[in-house]
């Protein structure tokens, strides 16, 4: 589908809030349409192939909270040579040491560890000469390591999210398209079990023509202000994000399904523009007070943060996706992961399908699935009842999604989060080793990520649309939509 000059013109309005920065410290000039024009020489990543690595050399930066898992991953990866952990604290450096040396002793044996130093990593980067480098660092971080790492010629593999800010997002789009070099932002959810059958249907068009979508990362996580009063964990950082920012701070793991599901910056439809509100912030006061003490650290700050934050977000095509975030509130975890379309809906947390077909029109497999009635070819499934537990299990023999019926042995062996950690890390080496295209290519991770600066100055301006900046430069609509990859 295409979307017109009209439409063309109006996604590509001049943006606000760039920054002057960005202006003066580029040898880019700025374009008409008020995206950066790519650099002479640049090259579009949205399908981009690196050459084939038959040995991967593995570094990683920040062993602490997540990085262990993406360690132990690439350390066990056929076809990985482990050669640099990087980390502020040496007592988790040697940790990290001794698991990849438990891994292969043989193949890990030239791995060298730098600490004490929040710069230590480039001197990892200048000595070892990684092909690619986890990060799984504290948020703003994240940008600056990934860009010293592509222009060290390594991939960068990073945590969500991709950058905190839409000037940072552009300099590393600036910087993987000037150097060549992949920047995926490390988005697992997409790689679930039931995230990776919704796409498979999804292709499949099983839902008919998508229209709506539900993302979500609801998590009470207010126990991590207990390393805030301690200083060392992911919430001696993450505290004062709650404190000091307004929106949705976390979007991804709830919006990355389903934006892949709607092929968005991928061919047919991409992002627009947002509205964003906040509720009151009451939580993570309250949690200071009550556990932590009226005389602790915590208890001291002010949260500015509401504690539920709901975006919603409108597509070239005019689609919608409602965004959610809160961390601090008492109820059960959630991602939503809902996607609506002319056919039916498929939703999480519970998992369940809910779908229109009659015998006519329907496959055989659906007939099956929905109980249809032989010789009624009218009769309509029931919709009005969502189907659940084993119903919704009969589902994976028909729409299993075959990357995960391929690396489930994998996912089960080296776990993380359920497997999906297990099989996102696996399959970018994969693609790395085979030069295939990686299931998430840079731009939709500066898209995902774009949601928390344009929801904070939403909030600020009162629920004030903000449009997204075209981060393609107008090539999305000649990226190939993802594939059920096999």
């Amino acid at each position: 589908m295409s979307i017109g000059a009209t439409g063309r013109r109006d996604f590509l309005k001049r943006l606000g809030g760039i920054g002057a920065g960005l202006a003066t410290a580029s040898p880019l000039v700025r374009a008409q349409d008020g995206a950066p024009a790519r650099a002479s020489g640049a090259k579009y990543m949205g399908d981009f192939v690196a050459p084939k690595l038959d040995t991967v050399k593995v570094a990683i930066i920040g062993v602490g909270a997540r990085g262990p898992t993406h360690l132990a991953h690439a350390a066990a990866a056929e076809g990985t040579e482990f050669v640099g952990i990087c980390d502020l604290h040496e007592d988790a450096c040697q940790r990290a040491k001794q698991r990849v040396l438990g891994a292969d002793a043989e193949r890990h044996k030239n791995v060298k560890t730098y600490s004490g130093d929040k710069h230590a990593y480039r001197k990892m980067l200048a000595e070892t000469k990684p092909d690619a480098v986890w990060i799984a660092t504290p948020w703003e971080w994240h940008a600056p390591m990934a860009i010293d790492c592509m222009k060290a010629g390594a991939h960068a593999f990073v945590e969500v999210p991709l950058g905190t800010s839409i000037e940072e997002l552009w300099e590393i789009i600036d910087t993987s398209e000037q150097t060549g070099r992949h920047c995926m932002m490390m988005e697992n959810v997409n790689y679930g079990r039931e995230e990776l059958m919704f796409l498979n249907m999804c292709r499949q068009e099983v839902f008919g023509e998508l229209l709506h979508g539900e993302a979500a990362y609801i998590h009470e996580l207010r126990g991590q202000m207990h390393q805030y009063e301690s200083g060392r964990g992911t919430g001696s950082w993450r505290t004062l994000h709650w404190a000091n920012e307004n929106g949705n701070l976390y979007p991804t793991h709830g919006l990355g399904p389903v934006a892949q599901y709607m092929n968005l910056a991928r061919g047919d439809d991409n992002f627009r523009r947002l509205v964003s509100f906040s509720s009151p912030a009451r939580n993570h006061a309250l949690y200071a007070k009550e556990v932590l003490g009226p005389e602790s650290k915590s208890s001291k700050l002010e949260f500015k943060g509401g504690d539920m934050n709901t975006s919603i977000l409108k597509t070239v095509l005019g689609r919608t996706v409602m965004v959610q975030w809160d961390e601090s509130s008492p109820r059960p975890y959630s991602r939503h992961n809902l996607i609506q379309g002319t056919r039916g809906t498929g939703a999480g947390f519970p998992a369940r399908i809910a779908l229109d077909y009659t015998w006519k029109n329907a496959t055989p497999a659906l007939r099956k699935l929905l109980d249809l009635p032989e010789g009624q070819p009218d009769k309509h499934s029931n919709y009005h009842s969502w189907i659940e537990g084993g119903g919704f299990n009969a589902f994976y023999e028909h729409f299993d999604h075959p990357l995960y019926t391929r690396m489930q042995d994998i996912a089960k062996k080296h776990g993380g989060h359920g497997g999906m950690d297990a099989i996102m890390n696996f399959r970018a080496i994969e693609c790395l080793r085979k030069g295939e295209p990686l299931d998430q290519n840079l731009y939709e991770g500066a898209f995902w990520s774009a949601v928390t600066p344009l929801s904070r100055k939403s909030v600020a301006e009162d629920g004030m649309p903000q449009d997204f900046p075209d981060f393609t430069r107008g090539r999305w609509k000649d990226t190939r939509p993802l594939p059920v990859v096999s």
